[in-house]
């Protein structure tokens, strides 16, 4: 563990004292050697399933793959920003790279974490980077208000959190996941239980975020940089529903019962998504929406809690995390060169950027879950699972998979195809800096293909 966060650590140092014409590079370069160090995460030699370095940070199965998909997205945002953030005063790139350094370092203390409550502060801190960067490098005046709504939303939903949590020490006199697990389990039947069963998972669903929770998120997405919107998409729901993960262990035996509506609102969520997303002239907010779709699916495959609903849980978390990073980088590049994210008035671009309708065409049928990539594989799993609790499920999960076709096809045809307009027949080209930073979002998604049981979990 701390081969990589020191590492990591270090980079703030750097950050400060490279010389301004090296910043960028310097601070890719490491980044990325970074992250190739972290795929050594993905080896397993332990029987236990916990590989420690120390009593509070550790790696286990279910928490590597995020880990390695926190690391491998620092290198990106840094190349993705590094268009719009250079001409800036060389204080302010000091400052926005070191932003997205932190959030890492927190990131991998909170995927690492074996104590409870050191996960809860870390989750609660990466809110600090991520809001700096939504409310001062975003591109409209609308910033501070999204930044508001990210802020209060996820603060309404943890303040329940910590409480459940202390009453949990209290009651089992400890928080370490390693001691959890063997605890006895909780004797829980009274009002109380569910209302502290209820505070222990609200946090994490509106982090995910939950439909009917899920306002912050569109808002946040549509206002963030181009960093900003990866990170969100990429990890910061991931902290969701790998916080449920970790929590759901402990719940039983109330979700069996409790868990109903939960799973209900998750999947309606990804119909009305799916159909705001068919709606959506706003390329931003269209992949956002979209984000709530396949986190509505996950939160499903958790609450079930069966081997198979964890296991696509995560498989769709880090298939996901890759292909909406990618899509935003994307949206990204279209945006610096017309200014605007209506799709309407950017279509026919596959004549001018050929190359570049390719990634696109990628990047949309991962989305919609095309075999054989881990996008279907995690759907697959979650829908099967779905089915086997309830035959009717059938009839969301299918027609949310059909939404979801659509509208991944809708996005594509709209922005790439069509006769171009005038206006923009004079754009500038892709640079080289574009097309690695696609290649370096997709092809892990084709890579896990031929090796998918890096990110099964525990389960297998």
């Amino acid at each position: 563990m701390l081969k990589v966060l020191v590492p990591t650590i270090m980079m703030f140092p750097m950050i400060w004292l490279t010389s301004p014409k090296w910043l960028w590079t310097t601070a890719g370069t490491q980044s990325l050697l970074i992250a190739f160090m972290s795929l050594t995460w993905l080896k397993w030699t332990s029987e236990a399933g916990w590989t420690s370095s120390n009593a509070y940070l550790a790696t286990d199965p279910l928490s590597a793959p995020l880990l390695v998909l926190s690391c491998w997205l620092l290198p990106l945002m840094i190349l993705a920003s590094q268009n719009h953030i250079s001409p800036e005063p060389i204080n302010r790139q000091r400052s926005y790279i070191m932003l997205l350094t932190s959030l890492q370092a927190f990131l991998i203390m909170a995927f690492g974490a074996t104590e409870i409550i050191l996960f809860y502060i870390m989750f609660e801190t990466t809110l600090i980077p991520t809001l700096i960067i939504i409310t001062r490098w975003g591109n409209q005046a609308e910033r501070l208000n999204a930044g508001t709504y990210f802020l209060f939303y996820t603060l309404a939903g943890s303040l329940p959190l910590l409480v459940a949590l202390l009453l949990l020490q209290q009651s089992t006199g400890t928080l370490s996941m390693f001691m959890l697990q063997y605890s006895q389990p909780l004797q829980l039947n009274s009002w109380g239980h569910m209302v502290w069963w209820a505070g222990c998972l609200i946090a994490f669903l509106v982090k995910m975020p939950l439909y009917g929770v899920h306002l912050w998120l569109p808002k946040a997405h549509v206002e963030a940089p181009v960093a900003g919107s990866m990170v969100l998409a990429a990890v910061l729901l991931k902290l969701g529903g790998y916080g449920m993960m970790r929590m759901m262990v402990i719940l039983d035996p109330l979700s069996k019962e409790l868990a109903y509506p939960f799973i209900i609102l998750a999947l309606w969520g990804v119909i009305m998504t799916g159909s705001i997303c068919l709606r959506q002239t706003d390329l931003k907010s269209l992949i956002a929406y979209s984000s709530v779709g396949h986190m509505g699916l996950v939160a499903g495959g958790i609450l079930i809690q069966t081997p198979w609903g964890f296991s696509g849980a995560i498989i769709l978390m880090i298939a996901h995390g890759l292909v909406s990073s990618a899509l935003f980088c994307l949206a990204n590049t279209a945006y610096e060169r017309t200014h605007s994210r209506t799709m309407i008035l950017a279509r026919g671009l596959q004549v001018i950027f050929p190359l570049a309708a390719v990634w696109w065409f990628v990047a949309n049928l991962a989305n919609l879950a095309l075999p054989p990539l881990p996008n279907l594989m995690g759907e697959i799993m979650i829908i099967t699972t779905l089915f086997g609790w309830s035959p009717w499920t059938i009839l969301l999960t299918g027609l949310g998979t059909l939404i979801t076709a659509s509208y991944s096809l809708y996005m594509f045809l709209m922005s790439q195809r069509g006769p171009t307009p005038n206006h923009i027949v004079g754009l500038q080209p892709f640079h080289t800096r574009e097309h690695l930073l696609l290649t370096l979002h997709l092809a892990p998604i084709i890579l896990l293909v031929a090796k998918p049981e890096l990110v099964w979990g525990w389960c297998y």
